[in-house]
């Protein structure tokens, strides 16, 4: 029997609030309460109410004062000797790493957030630390390194009845089927995860799943129309709820759908409406993969040629950088898509990342992935 969706990471004085508030009433209440226990002394209630702050800040595009906001989480936490609460200020520090595109540091606190929770018999924080190593990991490319910790985490959560996670889960192994060629089953995967969310009054979950049920249905079967409609579906929830990074990936996937439509100059639009959301956020992935669909919209509308493989030449280079093990397949495949070579060297001088870089949560690292993709956070 799976529950109504909740939001763990609402903790102390807001533990009532709906995993459906809006961002800025959950930032509002949070920065009340938070200066509510300041005032008490309890350096765990700072703690909990701390990290709502936080989680709203980060979703809200506002990195900055989330950094901020779940680093003071975490010293509260450490000052009270509080295990759990430290696992959940690691939880969203590691979760904000991945958003700003720095997948090492991701990796590393959400590993420490996994082994606190552990330590604090704290199942919640745990599973949602293992879960942000495992999304970690996806959008990285690794798939194979992370699938079976996918399907551990859908079981468990099935087990427990947590709907948020299982929804969770079934996006995250649709979009590794989506990634590997496997349209049939991805697409029943995200249908069963926005009618599991839908059931369980989980908004932000089925605005994700219905993102996911648009790109295939416009990849695999061409269906623009009907992938419109359910990105305008979706894009009201982003909209009600302040959800930034949502509402971006939105856009661009618009722009995809336009883009595969051969609607090159809407899709043109839409991919610098995309682009400059992530920078208003300081979201380089999704910045750099909207520049990249940019790009190949100019093109198709007769950019110059060697202008178009500068620009590849430079994407190269920064999508490397971030950490992205398969980013320089997807510009070759760009190259090769829009018939330009390479204008020289694209100043990276730095190599991709080896597949150590990831948790070896198999016991081995994954070879490379054999098809080039993007990727999405769902949470």
């Amino acid at each position: 029997m799976q529950t109504k969706a909740l939001a763990p990471e609402y903790q102390g004085a807001l533990t009532k609030m709906s995993v459906n508030a809006s961002l800025t009433d959950v930032l509002a209440e949070g920065v009340r309460h938070l200066e509510q226990a300041e005032r008490s002394g309890s350096q765990e209630e700072v703690a909990r109410t701390g990290l709502a702050v936080a989680e709203a800040h980060r979703r809200l595009g506002q990195v900055e004062e989330a950094d901020r906001a779940w680093k003071a989480s975490y010293r509260a936490a450490r000052s009270a000797g509080a295990t759990g609460a430290m696992a959940w200020a690691l939880w969203s520090g590691g979760t904000l790493a991945r958003q700003r595109g720095s997948l090492r540091l991701a990796f590393r606190l959400l590993g420490l957030a996994a082994e606190l929770g552990k330590q604090g018999g704290d199942v919640v924080a745990r599973g949602y630390s293992l879960a942000g190593l495992a999304e970690t990991g996806r959008i990285q490319g690794d798939y194979a390194t992370v699938a079976t910790l996918h399907e551990q985490l859908l079981s468990e959560a099935r087990a427990r009845g947590e709907a948020r996670h299982t929804v969770w889960a079934l996006e995250g192994i649709a979009q590794i089927h989506r990634n590997t060629g496997r349209l049939d089953s991805a697409l029943a995967m995200f249908e069963e995860a926005a009618a599991l969310a839908g059931g369980a009054d989980d908004r932000r979950g089925r605005a994700w799943a219905l993102r996911g049920i648009a790109d295939i249905v416009s990849l695999r079967d061409g269906g623009t129309e009907r992938a419109l409609a359910l990105l305008s579906e979706a894009e009201v929830t982003c909209r009600e709820m302040k959800l930034s990074s949502a509402l971006a990936y939105n856009h661009k996937m618009r722009a995809n759908v336009l883009f595969r439509a051969g609607r090159y100059e809407e899709a043109r639009e839409v991919y610098e409406q995309a682009l400059g959301e992530f920078r208003a956020m300081t979201e380089p992935r999704g910045e750099a993969l909207a520049a990249l669909g940019l790009v190949k919209a100019r093109a198709r509308l007769g950019r110059d040629r060697a202008a178009t493989a500068a620009d590849l030449d430079e994407l190269r280079g920064r999508l490397s950088r971030i950490g992205l093990l398969n980013a320089r397949e997807m510009v070759e495949r760009a190259y090769a898509e829009l018939g330009v070579e390479r204008a020289g060297d694209d100043g990276d001088g730095v190599p991709a990342p080896a597949r150590s870089d990831a948790p070896r949560i198999s016991g081995r690292p994954a070879p490379t992935s054999s098809a080039a993709h993007e990727e999405a956070p769902v949470r």
